[in-house]
């Protein structure tokens, strides 16, 4: 069993008109930070803010009426399980879709919302996987592999097919892998259209599934990575056999590229990116000497994010570039100190955004007070100018 170029373009043509052609833009802004000619594909503008829509749509377009008329079912709790959930419900189409009982209401609701019957059980999603395996024989379903499917893999190897229409010069693709199936529907559209495009697989460096596989040994998986839609223990069996031949580099990526990666792609590009979203970016900035010169092509591959997670990663990235930094101030208890230091602070551009005052610490003297303000600054710059201030005024600050 195969994939082809012709598979694909097949693919491309039953896709049309059903799923969002997405831009591929080029960005001065990240070429200049990366050192690489960055060209973005905006896969997160889908209806349901992936790329996942087009390999459930492909697979669903070529049921049987029999098929149809029974439904589907698929075990997922993130992208393809609301990208088949639309375009059953557009199809008229049953749908069921099992998810882990740990999956965040947010997604089960969304799901939902989508008309899918949502059946939750298991504590993993194996466990899911395997109930919706059983569910499949008894209620005689058609399974929707997330990846492992020949059908799936051809729908999500039309983002490649679209971005070497719109730009055929690109030289290297670096593409998430989780279960494999964009990159084996990726990687055989562009090989097939340029042989001499570099193919390079990106995984979290939790999750190294597919590095493990190649190298012939046992994956150590697990942690909390915030690329939870790769981080997968086992690749699949049928996309491992068709990327395999096609792969030219496999890169590990550490969690603060990937909150880089997503920082900044919201402010550069003004878009949202999920973490693994964001994979392609954080392999750039991990491993820049890599791609240095070279014409990019990277796939925003979704940008579901929690709100929560969203906040905590840009705030994150301000404490990390020093425009977000705590500082701690020790001096005499007297009227007015406070007054003075926050009009210093003020006087040098510098935003206060907390001040927590403590006297009972004993490192503190008896008559003297200890203060921890964060303030937020232009730069790192504007951040040393203003504890230089503080220093000179005899206030000498420390970072905490």
């Amino acid at each position: 069993m195969t994939l082809t170029l012709d598979d694909i373009r097949a693919a491309a043509e039953r896709l049309k008109g059903r799923v969002e052609r997405t831009p591929l833009r080029h960005s001065r802004t990240l070429s200049e930070i990366t050192g690489a000619e960055v060209w973005v594909k905006f896969e997160n503008l889908q209806f349901t803010a992936a790329y996942k829509e087009r390999g459930a749509l492909n697979t669903l377009l070529q049921l049987s009426d029999n098929e149809a008329k029974r439904g589907v079912i698929a075990a997922s709790a993130g992208n393809h399980s609301q990208g088949l959930a639309y375009h059953a419900a557009r199809l008229g189409v049953p749908v069921t879709i099992v998810m882990p009982r740990s999956t965040p209401f947010v997604k089960v609701q969304q799901t939902r919302a989508h008309g899918a019957e949502v059946v939750q059980d298991g504590d993993t999603y194996d466990e899911a996987a395997a109930t919706a395996k059983r569910l499949c024989d008894e209620r005689e379903l058609t399974f929707v592999h997330p990846f492992d499917d020949l059908k799936v893999m051809a729908g999500q190897g039309t983002v490649a097919l679209e971005m070497f229409e719109d730009q055929p010069d690109l030289e290297i693709l670096p593409i998430p892998i989780g279960g494999g199936g964009l990159i084996a529907g990726c990687a055989t559209a562009a090989k097939s259209l340029n042989p001499n495009v570099k193919i390079v697989g990106v995984e979290p460096a939790m999750y190294p599934s597919f590095t493990a596989k190649m190298r012939g040994v046992g994956a150590a998986t697990g942690g909390a990575t915030i690329a939870e839609g790769i981080a997968v223990k086992q690749v699949g069996e049928l996309t491992y056999g068709i990327v395999r031949p096609l792969i030219d580099d496999m890169l590990l990526i550490e969690e603060p590229y990937f909150e880089r990666a997503v920082a900044l792609y919201c402010n550069v590009e003004k878009t949202v990116a999920e973490g693994a979203g964001a994979a392609s970016l954080a392999a750039l900035l991990a491993y820049p000497e890599k791609f240095r010169g070279k014409k990019v092509g990277l796939i925003i591959t979704g940008g579901n994010i929690d709100t929560r997670l969203l906040a905590s990663v840009l705030t994150r990235e301000l404490v990390r570039d020093q425009r977000l930094v705590s500082l701690r101030i020790i001096g005499d208890d007297r009227p007015g100190l406070l007054g003075t230091v926050s009009a210093l602070i003020g006087q040098m551009g510098g935003n206060i955004v907390e001040v927590a005052h403590n006297r009972l610490a004993l490192d503190v003297p008896a008559k003297g007070a200890e203060f921890d303000i964060m303030i937020e600054t232009r730069d790192s710059q504007h951040t040393q100018e203003i504890m230089d201030a503080l220093r000179d005024r005899g206030y000498p600050p420390r970072a905490v």
